[in-house]
């Protein structure tokens, strides 16, 4: 499997966190002191992957489990060595997010280092 295809994968992971309201896929597909970060309709949110793992947990049912339709596009993904950014649009609590993940390569293993989210709708 090549870089990209683990990226992609990664990124799978990222979703399907999201979307099972899966703490454990949060906490695999993040690296422990990664940050999330961004805008929402009350200002600037910056958490903790520990901070995201709760609030992923904490939306019951998960949007799975309401059968929510899935979104989830690559718009691009650009490699530089053991780095890569991807730019992914997601459908999650409601919300269209258009995320931008840093990727790092660390032991042939891609994991998020940073996220950066705008709400597109």
């Amino acid at each position: 499997m090549d870089d990209k295809q683990k990226i992609e994968q990664g990124v799978q992971l990222y979703f399907d966190s999201m979307y099972e309201s899966s703490a454990e896929k949060v906490h695999q597909a993040f690296y422990e002191n990664a940050m999330i970060t961004g805008y929402l309709e009350t200002g600037l949110a910056e958490m903790t992957v520990d901070q995201f793992a709760k609030f992923v947990e904490g939306q019951q049912p998960s949007p799975k489990e309401n059968g929510e339709e899935i979104l989830l596009e690559i718009v691009s993904c650009e490699i530089a060595g053991e780095t890569a950014c991807v730019r992914v649009r997601d459908g999650y609590i409601g919300h269209i997010f258009l995320d931008t993940l840093s990727f790092l390569k660390k032991d042939d293993e891609w994991r998020i280092y940073n996220k950066l989210f705008h709400v597109e709708s």
